[in-house]
């Protein structure tokens, strides 16, 4: 691979690379990914490995995964987590259990993220990017609503957040070693990992790809996972909701004062009584769904507080089987 790039003067570092793979219930498209997975690893050298996480499956994924790793002991571990704790959490197991100073390209278990790129994010990375991420100019297989939700969605988010993140990209990316330490030592239990992505920095490259449809099988995100993911990731990097509730809450007092202003100016001036019944009930309304939107995005937030406050393990392993680690001899 790479020798040395960013380290310190003397400092060689011989640095292996991880092709890193979390699936929940993807018993049907693994046996079709896996030896694409397999026959690039062996492209690029000895020192790849592929690196399962089974993130509480349900069918045959880990019995397969079990295979897999069976066949090619010395090339491929599994991890398997003791339930299912989400995608965000499986990939972060991931990284945690891939060799010290490896880089580590993630992609999805269905198969839509095609393996056969990863030489051309290696080649980018051998030239000095330490982040190579993949970035979709066409997204096969899924529906219109889908792809306008998440164009919307990249809008929102760069709008309200100062870590900017790139439209039209996933997980599939190739980062470096000095990424994956930065991304390892980022420990709060409600991780939205496009975003982390892009929080730690380094320089960045993108690599346009076509998106494939699924290999088999059904998504696994439906549209209430993907706004709670949405929502995980307005909140995990921006404070903008807040300042819109303040904001709104001071609109409303002014307007509810001017018309307070407007009824007593259309009693004492023109003797005009105002109808009191519909318009106190429209007032009360109005008012108190813009204090329930503001108490909303508060427990939101403070939701997120409480799980932080916790401390609990991010994850646990229920069982792991890693290849041994590859010995590099010094300069």
């Amino acid at each position: 691979m790479r020798e040395g790039h960013g380290y310190p003067p003397g400092m060689t570092l011989h640095a292996d690379l991880v092709l890193l793979v979390a699936a929940h219930n993807e018993a049907a498209a693994l046996p079709l990914l896996h030896p694409r997975l397999l026959s690039v690893a062996q492209g690029l050298g000895p020192g790849v490995r592929l690196l399962y996480v089974d993130d509480g499956s349900r069918d045959g994924t880990w019995a397969l995964l079990q295979a897999f790793q069976q066949a090619s002991p010395e090339r491929v571990g599994v991890l398997r987590l003791s339930r299912n704790f989400g995608k965000e959490l499986a990939l972060t197991a991931g990284l945690d259990h891939v060799p010290e100073g490896a880089a580590v390209a993630v992609l999805d278990a269905d198969g839509q993220d095609p393996p056969e790129l990863v030489p051309a994010m290696v080649a980018r990375w051998r030239a000095g990017a330490e982040v190579v991420y993949g970035r979709r100019v066409s997204r096969a297989g899924e529906s219109l609503a889908k792809r306008a939700t998440a164009a919307a969605f990249y809008r929102v988010i760069n709008a309200l957040s100062d870590t900017p993140i790139p439209p039209d990209t996933g997980d599939f990316r190739l980062l470096g070693p000095r990424a994956v330490a930065a991304l390892r030592g980022l420990r709060e239990r409600q991780r939205f990992m496009k975003g982390l992505f892009a929080w730690v920095g380094f320089r960045a490259e993108a690599l346009d790809y076509e998106r494939a449809p699924r290999l088999a099988g059904a998504s696994k995100f439906n549209y209430w996972r993907l706004w709670n993911l949405a929502l995980e990731g307005i909140t995990g990097f921006s404070t903008v909701p807040l300042r819109i509730a303040t904001y709104v809450g001071l609109a409303s007092a002014v307007l509810a004062f001017l018309a307070g202003l407007w009824v007593i100016a259309r009693t004492l001036l023109w003797d005009d009584p105002v109808a009191g019944w519909p318009s106190l009930m429209v007032a009360i309304a109005f008012l108190g769904g813009l204090q329930l939107m503001a108490l909303g995005v508060i427990g939101e937030y403070l939701g997120r507080l409480y799980l932080e406050a916790k401390q609990r393990p991010l994850y646990l392993v229920d069982e792991a089987r890693l290849p041994p680690p590859r010995v590099s001899e010094g300069p």
